[in-house]
């Protein structure tokens, strides 16, 4: 199957098999219009929808293995999705539906190497054929996928852009490493976007939040990941590990499944 490298692909969750058989037999998706407007800026309209199967599906859980082309999108009512539903606070609520062809079975799945919280990811074709596994697929700054290579590279266990809830507030990681002895947060800075003041005073308040959740914060600059990543960033990366025990590859993020639907 052939399409742009650059062509934007939407991954999705199904958390119930009523939802895995309306895309199968039906062939839509409905995404609520809120969570388009927060979530997905970055690829939006998608090209390729895929499908991340949650908890309720047995052996095939914490995989993606179906996807589809996208050929039409549109805002309905919940009520025009579902006509025979009772009416409830949600019946008025207003939906993206997308329309996709038939579902395209990925020859080797991609898995997810923990039990985390994933909401969407917005990543693009080239990076959606060739993926292994789950973080593979985020598709951020260049220095962010220069990172994660370079983490790949001496097999530290880290997830891009996870979602944890603190206080019933999201924050999204750039990179979280999970340790014997605690948790890691690495995050990369553009170097025009963190220098603004505003966002420094935000960043500080972020990081002290997220220390007193048990975190670690580690920031770089986009210019030292991309000049310095073996020497410093990674060296910087893997002292932190060792001072807390090293990495935990039992440690799973549990997340409501159903957090956005």
């Amino acid at each position: 199957m052939q399409s742009n490298p650059k062509a934007r692909v939407l991954i999705a969750i199904i958390s119930s098999q009523e939802d895995m058989e309306i895309a199968r037999d039906k062939n839509w998706y409905r995404i609520p219009e809120k969570s388009v407007k927060k979530w997905l800026n970055k690829c939006w309209p998608p090209e390729w929808i895929a499908f991340y199967q949650t908890k309720f599906f047995g052996k095939d859980a914490y995989s993606i293995r179906y996807f589809a082309q996208v050929f039409h999108i549109e805002q309905v009512y919940r009520w025009e999705l579902f006509p025979d539903e009772p009416e409830n606070e949600k019946t008025h609520s207003r939906y993206f539906r997308l329309w996709f062809g038939p579902l395209l079975n990925l020859s080797d799945p991609i898995f997810s190497r923990r039990w985390r919280r994933i909401i969407f990811i917005c990543t693009i074709w080239k990076k959606f054929i060739s993926a292994v596994e789950i973080n593979d697929l985020y598709h951020g700054s260049k220095a962010e996928d220069r990172l994660w290579a370079e983490l790949k590279r001496k097999n530290i266990p880290a997830e891009r852009e996870e979602f944890i809830r603190i206080q019933n507030h999201f924050y999204a990681l750039d990179f979280s490493i999970y340790c014997q002895e605690g948790k890691i947060n690495v995050e990369t800075d553009g170097e025009i976007w963190h220098k603004n003041e505003t966002q420094l005073e935000k960043d500080r308040q972020r990081d002290e939040i997220l220390s007193d959740a048990g975190w670690k914060v580690l920031r770089f600059d986009t210019k030292l990941v991309a000049e310095e990543t073996a020497p410093y960033t990674l060296s910087r990366i893997v002292k932190n590990i060792d001072e807390l025990g090293g990495p935990s590859e039992t440690s799973i993020t549990k997340g409501n499944d159903d957090d956005v639907r």
